[in-house]
């Protein structure tokens, strides 16, 4: 009978032991039966079945290179290396470190391969070879790009692949000091189960790309596909793994392109490369502001200047407004470029501190120029100012540039880095600057005007041609 028992309870710790596990490929969060979505970390799709873990242990082996005290370890073999585009230097920090693994997103038709190729003719030499590899197109296509933008090297070598191993194959072939991937979501290992661009076949195809550019001391560029949402396609665990993560933003409508840092182990993540995509490919842009404005002999009512900052770049963008009244109920409140929730919130304080009442009854269109997009608080100055306008028909005077953040109870805040706001438009020649209090070091020849609320601000609008509608309780008397 003791026997029989002991028996039964093997059998049932055999097949316990022996039951198929889950596990979410994202967290790590285990279950004993399949979900289609994790509870843990809510991710759909991403629990998959796994063998029961072995216990294994690890004991100790022999070390690849002695353990140094950090004072001695030799800095110089992580010295950046340009990679001749100087907006893209800005983003990195410098250009290119040896080793480093950068992974660029966008969306499709952004640019992302212009720019690389760009980047992997200009950076090849007779000393660094670079090699191109291309999943999504076909090497005549690659080569007909580069014919468009004047992307010829001798030292850039192109092959069409999307086998892991056959791209190992041509990184000792070529020995290149820069790699450059279009796409990761294209490559696939046969070794692993799954289509290309699935999670386990982007973590190994990363995993193996990244353990090369560190024995090599290769510099290697990715190509990243972004979800609906603009999160970057794959497994978080990419974006860790990697050493840079770039978004390149941009409207196709525009031309202006952005590149901003994400995540940067050699620099800043605060800094913002400007292109110019045309016809002849895409160009770095140190001096952006031209996109952003429109030069006019006399002043325009519904437009007021201000100074952004993205990243630590100051740029002068201007803000238009228009309003017309309304032949529906409900009147249309329609933006471009600026966030609707802060229009809205100025068109309230206009109505409420401002005591411009006819806004509420009319049709509000605003917009920004260049296809810039402005969501920092410091435009909300600028953006009131613009509606003030537009709704008196008077135009702001010319050369001025307004900064500052807009309470709901009127108030004008300070923002960060008005002092390398009012350089920008002093550089660009504009005379007159609204801020908020206490400014700081002024550029000289530059006329600053301190204002504490809306009604300090609504007094630049000329009363000689200012017609402002009347409130609605003097309507009633």
């Amino acid at each position: 009978m003791a026997a029989a028992t002991v028996r039964s309870m093997a059998a049932r710790t055999k097949t316990a032991k022996d039951r198929p596990s889950y596990r979410c490929t994202e967290c790590g969060w285990q279950t004993a039966k399949w979900l289609g979505r994790c509870p843990e970390c809510q991710a759909w799709g991403t629990v998959e079945e796994y063998g029961a873990p072995a216990v294994r242990t690890t004991t100790p082996g022999r070390v690849t290179t002695s353990a140094l005290p950090i004072g001695q370890v030799d800095g110089r073999q992580a010295t950046a290396r340009s990679t001749g585009v100087p907006e893209l230097d800005r983003v990195l920090g410098g250009g290119l470190v040896p080793g480093a693994v950068v992974l660029l997103a966008g969306e499709p038709g952004v640019g992302k391969s212009t720019l690389l190729l760009d980047v992997a003719a200009k950076a090849s030499s007779d000393d660094h070879r670079t090699l191109y590899v291309t999943g999504e197109e076909s090497a005549s296509q690659v080569r007909l790009r580069a014919d468009r933008i004047g992307a010829l090297s001798d030292h850039l070598y192109l092959a069409a692949e999307t086998d892991l191993a056959a791209v190992l194959g041509h990184l000792d072939a070529v020995k290149p000091s820069l790699l450059v991937m279009d796409s990761v979501q294209t490559v696939a290992s046969p070794e692993i189960d799954g289509a290309p661009g699935g999670m386990a076949q982007v973590r190994e195809v990363a995993g193996a790309l990244i353990r090369a550019s560190k024995e090599r001391g290769m510099s290697t560029l990715l190509v990243g596909h972004v979800t609906k949402d603009g999160a970057i396609a794959g497994p978080r665990l990419l974006e860790h793994l990697v050493d840079v993560v770039l978004h390149f933003e941009g409207d196709r409508h525009a031309r202006l392109r952005l590149v901003r840092g994400v995540k940067n182990r050699y620099g800043a993540t605060d800094e913002v490369g400007c292109f110019e995509l045309h016809d002849e490919g895409i160009v770095g842009l140190a001096d952006p502001s031209g996109l952003f404005l429109t030069r006019r002999a006399e002043p325009v009512p519904g437009t007021c200047l201000t100074v952004t900052l993205e990243g630590r770049r100051p740029l002068v963008a201007e803000v238009q407004a228009l309003t017309v009244d309304s032949q529906i109920p409900s009147p249309r409140r329609t933006t471009s470029g600026l966030e609707t929730s802060r229009v809205s919130m100025m068109l309230a304080v206009l109505e409420q501190r401002g005591r411009i009442s006819a806004l509420g009854k009319r049709d509000i269109y605003s917009a920004t120029v260049g296809g810039v997009k402005l969501s920092e608080p410091a435009a909300d100055l600028a953006v009131a100012l613009a509606l003030a306008s537009a709704a008196s028909d008077t135009p702001l005077p010319k050369n001025l540039v307004a900064i500052g953040e807009v309470g709901l109870a009127g108030e004008v805040r300070r923002v960060t880095g008005v002092q390398r706001r009012l350089a920008e438009a002093h550089r660009l020649g504009f005379t007159h600057a609204l801020v908020p209090a206490d400014p700081g070091k002024v550029p000289p020849g530059m006329k600053v005007i301190e204002v504490a609320d809306m009604g300090d601000a609504l007094r630049v609008l000329p009363r000689s041609r200012r017609r402002e509608a009347p409130r609605e309780d003097e309507d009633r008397r």
